[in-house]
């Protein structure tokens, strides 16, 4: 009887440790030429991610670690058109809803407590447009030494972190650089090192953290916006040319930095302001209920 017990005693903690045991995969792209350009689409749920360069020179070098095997990542990669297509899809089949996510975001007892880790490996050799669609969770993207085209994130509810871990600014011109949330935080450290033409920033329920350490070095437009929460925006100094336009409503309180010049109710401008600057910067920012603080 005692043997028993001991081997049911046993086989309980190894079906425990199975049951906590993570699984690792990964992926990579091992195409060199024949293309001008990566894509990568990216989906998952309920993960930690992160993305950065690597050593590696592979276009795309993905590695993960799974708590839950219930189902496996599709990747694919292909060239066409000149372009590297690469795709990594891990959708879940709990098909939890919108509204159990934010619930889950709310009430979990630990921020950090998400089911998969992804780091995302891209290459110094190649010029990339990138699409992220993260069900929740969050996620930090370093873009420092990297060349990119386009950046797209969008998620149901997460804290997302875009920065320059080097003074390593993008080596093109970025056509667009997105942010969309239902519920969470962005903060953009660093933004004029992205040099995106457009900048596009949304959150419905949450907060906004944008810096820019200097001038961006081309033309741009930005466009920040918070339904209910927060945005602080930093600026660089008064001598770049910048224009503000604002939307605020009586339920949003806002400061403002003294050396901005009023040229017309909800619309200001630094010190360098020349609407005929090639390098001219135009801010629109809109929030309903919480804070706007620029400085």
């Amino acid at each position: 009887m005692l043997r028993k017990l001991c081997l049911l005693f046993l086989m309980m903690i190894g079906w425990v440790a199975v049951s906590k045991a993570q699984l690792v995969k990964e992926f990579k792209a091992t195409e060199k030429d024949g293309f001008d350009m990566v894509a990568l689409e990216f989906t998952t749920y309920k993960s930690a991610t992160q993305m950065r360069r690597t050593k590696s020179s592979d276009p795309v070098y993905i590695h993960g670690h799974l708590e839950k095997a219930n189902i496996l990542p599709v990747f694919s990669h292909k060239i066409s058109n000149n372009i590297l297509q690469t795709s990594l899809i891990h959708k879940n089949v709990e098909s939890e809803n919108l509204g159990k996510s934010i619930t889950s975001k709310l009430f979990s007892g630990s921020g950090d407590d998400f089911d998969h880790s992804w780091n995302v490996g891209l290459s110094t050799n190649y010029l990339y447009h990138l699409d992220f669609n993260l069900g929740m969770g969050k996620s930090d993207f370093d873009l420092a030494n990297l060349t990119i085209n386009q950046l797209k994130v969008k998620s149901a509810s997460a804290d997302v972190t875009i920065r320059y871990g080097s003074n390593s600014p993008n080596q093109v011109q970025m056509d667009t650089l997105l942010v969309t949330l239902n519920m969470g935080t962005v903060v953009i450290e660093n933004a004029n090192f992205t040099n995106a033409k457009k900048m596009i920033c949304e959150v419905n329920y949450g907060k906004i953290d944008l810096t820019f350490s200097e001038g961006m070095p081309n033309g741009s437009q930005v466009i920040a916006a918070v339904g209910a929460g927060s945005l602080h925006l930093k600026l660089p100094s008064d001598s770049f040319p910048i224009k503000i336009k604002m939307r605020t409503t009586a339920m949003c309180k806002t400061t403002l930095p003294k050396y901005l010049k009023s040229l017309e109710k909800g619309t200001y401008v630094t010190k360098g302001y020349d609407a005929t600057d090639p390098r001219l910067m135009e801010l629109i920012i809109d929030v309903g209920v919480g804070s706007l603080v620029v400085e």
